[in-house]
């Protein structure tokens, strides 16, 4: 498995976490290459767009992403398991990964930083709360570590490494690689290459590089980011007004704007005092979320979305 130290001199790669890496080996593609795909589809028609980059907005706005395969990027990766069993859901990619039956596991733990040991949160089921202090702190931290250090060395002992827990049983063939790697945990690191198109590449890095993602995925998704906005300027830009930071709302949502902003047209109230009043006419909250046919949850949302509560 490559080491952070035979690829920290590539100004390609950077430093991901305590052991690994995200590099850029391979690309085709750029902005130029949507500008060419969409217009060999468009043909004559895209004459009246006078720019290449109001082209490429025209189509990242409306969601025609064909152009956008044309671009493709191919990372060298490497990071813990865990993280790896999220980035592998995004399916529409190519992949090629360190494989734990033909070769031996290497002793490359991520150990998070004590900043990073943090409580389950309190209002989300699969999120990150308050740092962890004192002895509790401490706790965690020794025993990732020492669990880690431990697993690896029965792993060792399994296939019969010299390495690993002396054991005296005489002879011994070793368990295979492709069991004997079921006592590591998932902390360690893997390794592989990806190959992704940039629409589908958008598509990753709108759900990973959110602030809800899990923070050491997040930390991946940016890194690969920076190769896209080195390459892909004008296609990032479009990426981050219409779908990485656009607001999208549904049709009862639509309504209920619509209504909001009328009745601030007419009684000249702010749009907050403008929803105010629409629960009050309606009776109270449970009230308006049955008038538009609108769950807690969704109210709730709309609520924080709009700045309403």
């Amino acid at each position: 498995m490559t080491v952070w130290s035979e690829v920290e001199n590539d100004a390609s790669y950077s430093k991901y976490l305590d052991h690994g890496f995200v590099g850029l080996v391979d690309r085709m593609g750029d902005d130029a290459a949507i500008v060419q795909a969409a217009r060999v589809s468009y043909g004559k028609g895209t004459k009246s767009v006078s720019e290449d980059r109001g082209l490429i907005r025209y189509l990242v706005r409306h969601f025609h992403t064909t152009p956008l395969e044309m671009v493709e990027f191919k990372f060298h990766l490497k990071m813990p398991i865990f993280v790896m069993r999220q980035h592998v859901r995004h399916r529409m990619a190519s992949i090629n990964e360190y494989s734990g039956r033909y070769s031996v596991m290497t002793d490359e733990f991520y150990i998070p930083e004590p900043s990073r040991l943090q409580a389950q949160s309190s209002i989300n089921k699969q999120g990150s709360g308050a740092p962890l202090e004192g002895q509790e702190l401490e706790m965690a931290f020794n025993t990732i570590s020492r669990v880690s250090a431990e697993n690896y060395l029965d792993y060792l002992s399994l296939i019969n490494d010299p390495s690993g827990r002396s054991y005296n049983l005489g002879d011994r063939e070793g368990l295979a690689r492709e069991l004997a790697r079921m006592v590591l945990p998932v902390n360690n690191y893997t390794e592989l290459y990806w190959k992704i198109d940039l629409k589908n590449l958008f598509h990753y890095l709108k759900l990973r590089a959110d602030s809800h993602a899990q923070q050491e995925i997040q930390m991946l998704a940016n890194l690969m980011a920076q190769h896209v906005k080195t390459h892909c300027p004008v296609a990032w830009e479009a990426f981050e007004d219409y779908w990485q930071h656009s607001i999208s709302v549904s049709r009862i949502e639509h309504n209920l704007l619509q209504d909001i902003i009328a009745l601030s047209n007419n009684t000249n109230a702010t749009f907050s005092e403008s929803y105010v009043r629409m629960i009050d006419t309606a009776g109270d909250r449970k009230a308006l979320q049955q008038k538009y046919g609108m769950s807690k949850r969704e109210l709730d949302e709309f609520e924080t979305l709009w700045r309403l509560n």
